[in-house]
């Protein structure tokens, strides 16, 4: 079953998702510039704004993105008692799993802004045993440290030449290079690190280390875009120095700024998510129904947050000084029985625009309503459920539509749908 969720959101003034010079980020569709905000803007507030639904009830499924991963891997290591010696020849090598070069090829991973091919120790206070960063963000669930630690301690505690030879020589693990370690873990301990996170099944792993396990995302995010024409504008600010007492301005500076209508379009894959969180997508078989069914109820609650987050959760960008915090004005849901996503941002490919008789959302609904009767006729587009949530738009309807009264009431029958009720 694919879940798709489509949203008509208005932002007054401000700058939500900003470009390297600061400007609010744009693109061009049909023609003309749109306001944009990114789809890594838009997953990273969702997965981790600080009031989002999606973090706080899902908090113990959800993963880390960090360089940091040997800090978790040492405190793993000395939960196994392991000597001092061990981990810091052990949290030396943490780094050296992952390779500069894929990284740099294959750039940042789907939720990520800066993924930097780059490795470094951090200058501490201490010794530097923990500083040890990896070539580049590594997203991991904390579960997956302990058997990280286990497999490296394993390998490290060999007889040399059990594992790892050079030149047809045995050496110990001390000796052998990142990459033959990773393979080791993965070929021979047949152990690689694979993730039961709910924000890894859904926005996807990409990584350079055999120790770890790529993760197909089970969810893509657009880029939202703005139904019309959009156009850049300046606030032009001073700031008064409150103790010199001299006339005029301590400071003058500018702030690019726009308002804009956004078309936001997510897609879930159900039954992808589900296969990502009991690991059957990384060729897992034998999988008890218990757990086939725990992993259901888990992808459920995650669609489910995941869409009162998408709702409620506004990013962050310039908020302080224009509080764009606006809800939106349609949220449209669709269950589909084949994973067949389907965008309706062609909607818009004419920008609309406020007229005498209508207002710029309204004209944005209007359009969406007509492409989506369009395409649904056309192309025999098959839904099991479509349910609309628009409390000041009653004139907004779409063929086969259940509106629902709240957003309560939307996350209820999304649940039942979901559930096969």
């Amino acid at each position: 079953m694919l879940i798709e969720i489509h949203l008509l959101q208005n932002h007054a003034p401000s700058n939500l998702n900003r470009d390297d010079t600061g400007s609010p980020k744009d693109c061009v569709f049909g023609g003309v510039k749109r306001a944009r905000i990114s789809s890594q803007c838009l997953k990273r507030s969702i997965r981790c704004g600080p009031f989002s639904p999606f973090r706080t009830e899902m908090e113990e499924h959800l993963s880390l993105r960090t360089k940091d991963l040997a800090s978790k891997v040492s405190e793993s290591l000395r939960e196994l008692d392991c000597t001092d010696e061990e981990v810091s020849t052990i949290i030396a090598k943490v780094p050296s799993l992952f390779t500069k070069e894929k990284a740099a090829e294959a750039g940042p991973s789907d939720d990520s802004d800066d993924a930097h091919p780059k490795s470094r120790a951090r200058k501490g206070d201490d010794d530097g045993e923990d500083n040890a960063e990896t070539a580049q963000l590594v997203f991991f669930h904390l579960s997956e440290a302990r058997p990280l630690a286990e497999a490296l301690l394993k390998l490290y505690r060999a007889p040399a030449g059990q594992y790892f030879k050079k030149n047809k020589k045995p050496i110990g693990f001390a000796q052998a290079s990142g990459k033959d370690i990773a393979a080791a873990i993965r070929d021979k301990l047949k152990c690689p690190s694979r993730a039961r996170s709910v924000d890894i099944a859904m926005f996807g792993r990409m990584v350079t280390s055999a120790a770890f396990e790529d993760v197909q995302a089970s969810m893509q995010v657009a880029h939202a875009m703005s139904t019309h024409r959009v156009d850049t504008e300046f606030d032009y600010f001073t700031a008064v120095d409150d103790l010199s007492g001299e006339a005029g301005a301590g400071h003058i500076g500018d702030v690019e700024f726009n308002s804009a209508c956004y078309y936001k379009y997510f897609s879930i894959d159900l039954g992808g998510l589900v296969d990502n969180l009991t690991a059957k997508s990384a060729g897992r078989k034998d999988i008890p129904a218990e757990e086939q069914a725990e992993a259901k109820a888990v992808a459920i609650s995650a669609v489910e947050a995941f869409l009162k987050s998408a709702v409620a959760v506004t990013p962050t960008g310039k908020q302080n000084t224009f509080a764009a915090h606006q809800l939106p004005a349609a949220v449209l849901v669709e269950a589909r029985p084949t994973c067949t996503p389907v965008s309706y941002a062609n909607a818009f490919v004419e920008p609309a625009r406020a007229t005498s008789g209508s207002d710029l959302v309204s004209s944005s609904l209007e359009k969406l309503g007509k492409h989506v009767e369009a395409l649904t006729s056309g192309f025999n587009l098959q839904s099991t459920q479509r349910l609309l949530l628009a409390p000041e738009h009653a004139e907004f309807s779409i063929s086969g539509v259940e509106r629902v009264a709240d957003l309560n009431a939307l996350c209820t029958r999304l649940r039942e749908v979901m559930s096969g009720g």
